[in-house]
């Protein structure tokens, strides 16, 4: 495959294999790893990733250290390049041409008390069609780069070239040490962690900071990757911590308690997609996770929670 620019020949484009070299370079921080991965040399990779940053007249990889480091323009064009190489893949997947899998990406929490509706309701309506619920710590839960079709996220999403719309709203919820003094409240307020160690999950989540007034906002706070840590470090009672309220079933954890957070803003539950054509199936996911949210089961209420785990 061959990507050339208006009049160049296809033999001097660009090709998958550019691609492919640069998101080596891009998750290794290394050509020698690189090449190793991809079974060249080191000078067949440098050489693929220099013609590749010429036709676009762009510097994607900054070689000034030992580690190397993207550039901004090359942050960029990485999820764009892992997009395109994974449909490239998948268009070659002639497994997939027979029963084309919806691949509905989440970062945590899935669709929160509609996820095993929309599963089920899935299976029985369109049982050819195999709807996939893939986990992916992302801030997209992979859509940008390519690995899902569609994802179910929350808060709101800056990521370029997404369509997104909002399936239902949730509250938003405290989590406490089940064997700290918070936990013995019934419900809890934002300043009533702002003198914790707030942890925030800065891949996937979507509590800042911000999140509180600029006068009270916490005095500490503890960056984890993923909901596991996240989970974890709050049952260790090194934090404690804001999500939506399906936290609370979809995560439960014994060390941990959920309690309403009452003058915190609800959090949007957002159906997003790439703009561009995609999966002939992703209507229909959207028209069905619609309906389930209007005849489904009710969002647990705040005081519902569980409380411990």
């Amino acid at each position: 495959m061959s990507i050339g620019r208006s009049g160049e020949s296809a033999g001097r484009g660009i090709e998958v294999r550019h691609l492919r070299a640069f998101l080596a370079v891009a998750d290794e921080g290394n050509v020698t790893r690189a090449a190793a991965r991809l079974r060249l040399t080191q000078p067949a990779v440098s050489r693929t990733l220099a013609a590749l940053e010429q036709h676009l007249g762009v510097r994607l990889v900054d070689r000034s250290t030992h580690h190397l480091a993207l550039t901004p323009e090359g942050v960029v064009f990485r999820d764009k390049a892992a997009a395109a190489v994974a449909a490239f893949d998948e268009a070659l997947d002639s497994g997939g041409l027979r029963h084309w899998p919806l691949r509905l990406g989440h970062a945590w929490s899935a669709f929160g008390p509609y996820t095993t509706p929309l599963l089920r309701r899935w299976q029985e309506l369109y049982p050819r069609t195999p709807l996939e619920l893939l986990r992916i710590d992302d801030r997209t839960a992979g859509l940008t780069r390519g690995e899902v079709d569609a994802a179910l996220l929350r808060g709101p999403v800056e990521a370029p070239g997404l369509v997104t719309e909002v399936l239902f709203e949730e509250e938003r919820v405290a989590a406490v040490a089940a064997d700290g003094p918070l936990a013995g409240r019934a419900t809890l307020r934002l300043a009533d962690l702002a003198d914790e160690t707030v942890v925030l999950n800065t891949v996937s989540g979507t509590t800042t900071v911000d999140l509180w007034p600029p006068d009270g906002r916490p005095a500490a706070t503890l960056t984890v990757a993923n909901t596991d840590d996240w989970l974890t470090a709050i049952a260790a009672g090194r934090g404690v911590g804001v999500s939506a309220a399906s936290t609370a079933g979809m995560h439960p954890h014994s060390g941990v308690a959920y309690r309403p957070l009452v003058d915190a803003p609800s959090v949007p539950v957002l159906l997003a997609r790439r703009d561009a054509p995609g999966h002939p199936e992703l209507p229909v996911l959207a028209a069905l996770a619609h309906e389930i949210v209007r005849q489904g089961i009710a969002p647990p209420a705040a005081g519902d929670l569980a409380q411990g785990g």
